[in-house]
């Protein structure tokens, strides 16, 4: 990431009530990202699709 290789990023987030959780993506890395698509699943997972803005 840190190389700037990457073109898209896909995030599977499954919310959870209890604790903090991790983060998706390194606290030291900045990035311009544009949401190009939202899916939410019956199982509660939503599935983000980014491109990344050079």
């Amino acid at each position: 990431m840190s190389a700037g290789l990457i073109d898209e990023c896909h995030l599977l987030l499954n919310p959870i009530v209890l604790g903090g959780g991790k983060r998706a993506l390194p606290d030291n890395l900045r990035m311009r990202l544009e949401l190009l698509g939202e899916r939410r699943l019956r199982s509660g997972i939503i599935h983000l699709h980014y491109r990344v803005i050079v």
